[in-house]
């Protein structure tokens, strides 16, 4: 007697992985001993800071919440001094931090989950600036909310312009979102959102009445002479009407070098919000109790410290940004490079350099399966991330990630330093076998 097979929902069966981590995944398949450079992921590798490295090699030691081996909870709402670190660090940037509620996540990801069930409603839109980074599209699905876009288009001479006001505008009239997500240190794309920017985008969410989302994770992470940017430089007397709306996205990965500690935060001058946060956030228990207590460590320290830590930063990333995007453009004539004055990506866009039928996804697939290249007595593969997942194309659209893909700058300089010459190789030999 034949079975019934047992499926997996509609959902699943469509879901393919992220394309920030669909090279790893494919890579990890390979049994031959090669080495990859792994530029798909935005997974640093610089050291935290010194207080929070004690913390966590002293996590059994007298004194310390975990010295009987002992794990509880935390309060679902989150520590209390991990809402005091959050504020601190937003406080550092020099933004007042008056009326500000703070709700734990684990990471980053799950506070862009939490901050898309909270403010749009079932089948509602929420506004997105594409390219954009590809898991809000993926989390809105999830949570079987929709997504509009508008776009940016990277330009001959390597910059991402921002669409007009009235064109935004415009796509507001039309779908009614219900939310603006902004990235004023933008993944992908390496660009930054001055002041002035951010001003103009919440006078529309407050004509609109929309929430203003601004994703901060790399705040302070900026290579220009502007002033820091933030959703919390934006006062009721700039922009009436705009507190109440606002929602920043917070983090312990990117500028604190904390990527696996999964500790997060939504921050919002909302009281409603931060209460539902917490209620809906019950459903996970808590927030991680471990990463909470390393991270604190922060809390800790006076506010010079933390501006100096932001400029060592600066100074390590602009460094090396810099030079590879130089010789991107030496080593490959053609090329298009967005370049790095924000956050820690850059885009490449390969299309003066082939034809119509040039896939992305392809070429990070060779490298991944079959592409080595032999430097210094060792085998080596790069591993970059296709930007095609970083749009949102209708059928019969072409999608501007064809020939785009994303690079992160946090290997080690030494590493990092091979990206361009591995890229031209690599690129050189998959065009030859097409």
């Amino acid at each position: 007697m034949k079975k019934n097979k047992v499926e997996v929902s509609d959902y699943f069966r469509g879901r393919k992985p992220s394309a920030v981590r669909v090279a790893q995944l494919e890579f990890d398949k390979r049994e031959e001993e090669i080495e990859a450079i792994n530029v798909a992921i935005g997974d640093v590798t610089l050291p935290m800071p010194l207080a929070m490295q004690k913390r966590m090699a002293a996590l059994a030691a007298p004194g310390s919440p975990f010295e009987k081996g002992v794990v509880h909870y935390s309060p679902t709402k989150g520590e209390p001094k991990t809402h005091e670190t959050f504020l601190k660090i937003i406080a550092s940037s020099g933004f007042s931090t008056e009326g500000l509620m703070v709700q734990i996540t684990d990471g980053g990801s799950v506070g862009m989950e939490l901050v898309i069930l909270g403010t749009c409603d079932l089948g509602a839109n929420l506004l997105l600036i594409e390219p954009v980074y590809t898991n809000y599209m993926a989390l809105a699905a999830r949570t079987s909310r929709h997504t509009v876009s508008c776009r940016r288009v990277l330009e001959e001479d390597g910059s991402f312009k921002l669409p007009k006001i009235v064109e935004i505008e415009a796509l507001i009239r039309k779908h009614k979102p219900k939310a603006l997500v902004v990235l004023p240190y933008d993944n992908p794309t390496g660009s930054f959102y001055t002041q002035e920017k951010m001003v103009d985008l919440a006078k529309l969410c407050v004509k609109y009445n929309m929430w203003m989302i601004s994703d901060e994770a790399y705040r302070e992470l900026f290579y220009t002479d502007d002033k820091v940017a933030s959703i919390w430089g934006i006062t009721d007397q700039e922009v009436p009407g705009i507190e109440g709306r606002r929602i920043s996205i917070e983090t312990a990965s990117k500028v604190w070098n904390a990527c696996g500690l999964r500790v997060g935060a939504l921050v919002s001058d909302n009281k409603e919000f931060t209460e539902k946060c917490a209620a809906e956030y019950t459903a996970n228990l808590c927030p991680n109790a471990i990463g909470q207590y390393i991270f604190n460590a922060i809390a800790d320290l006076p506010k010079a410290e933390l501006r100096k830590w932001y400029e060592e930063q600066r100074r390590y990333y602009k460094k090396m940004m810099s030079s590879l995007y130089t010789e991107f453009y030496r080593l490959l004539p053609g090329i298009i490079v967005s370049k790095p004055v924000a956050a820690l990506y850059s885009v490449l866009d390969v299309r003066n350099l082939v034809d119509k039928n040039f896939q992305a996804m392809d070429f990070v697939m060779y490298c991944a399966r079959e592409g080595k290249v032999h430097m210094d007595g060792k085998d080596y593969t790069l591993l970059v991330a296709p930007m095609g997942g970083f749009y949102k194309v209708a059928v019969g659209e072409e999608n501007p990630g064809r020939t785009q893909m994303r690079i992160a700058y946090v290997d080690p300089p030494e590493k990092i330093a091979l990206v361009p010459s591995l890229f031209k190789t690599l690129f050189e030999e998959y065009l030859a076998q097409r």
